[in-house]
Formats: C-alpha cells, structure tokens, sequence
C-alpha cells in the first residue's frame, strides 16, 4: 500500500490531527492542484481538479497546521460525491 492510500485511509478516519500538507498530498494524488487566487487571497484556498474542472474550496488552517473537523468531513464529501474515495 502507498503512501498517498495511507493517508487517504487515514483522512477517512477523521482524525484531529490532520494536517494541511497532509490533505494536499491525499488531493494532489488525486488529480487536484492547489490554487491561489490572486496576490491577496489570504488563506482561502481552491483545489482544482484540472480533468473535471471540479473545485474545493476552503481555509488555510492558522496558527496550526491542523485542519478542522468540518473541513475533514467537506472534503471526504467532496471527494465521495466524484467517487475518488
């Protein structure tokens, strides 16, 4: 088993101590890219799934690095939906 299925089993745990990097790791291995929209986006961020032009949008989490439960579960649903997971 990979790396990137690992952390995809793991995402689907919903554990507290998800982080960021992990998540962009587990969507990149999906096809989606990271996108910054503009100089002053801040910490509002897209993944864009290039093939589909399907997007998930949401925060950057601060100070921390761990994502929020609400985020978890938006994108375990996001990614349900497209049957990635």
């Amino acid at each position: 088993m990979s790396k990137d299925q690992k952390l995809i089993i793991r995402l689907l745990i919903r554990p507290k101590n998800f982080t960021y990097s992990e998540l962009c790791r587990v969507l990149n291995s999906l096809g989606y890219e990271e996108s910054k929209s503009g100089k002053t986006s801040g910490s509002r961020v897209a993944f864009i799934d290039k093939s589909t032009k399907h997007i998930i949008r949401l925060h950057k989490p601060h100070p921390g690095n761990e994502l929020k439960q609400y985020q978890i579960d938006l994108v375990i649903e996001e990614l349900k939906s497209r049957e990635l997971i």
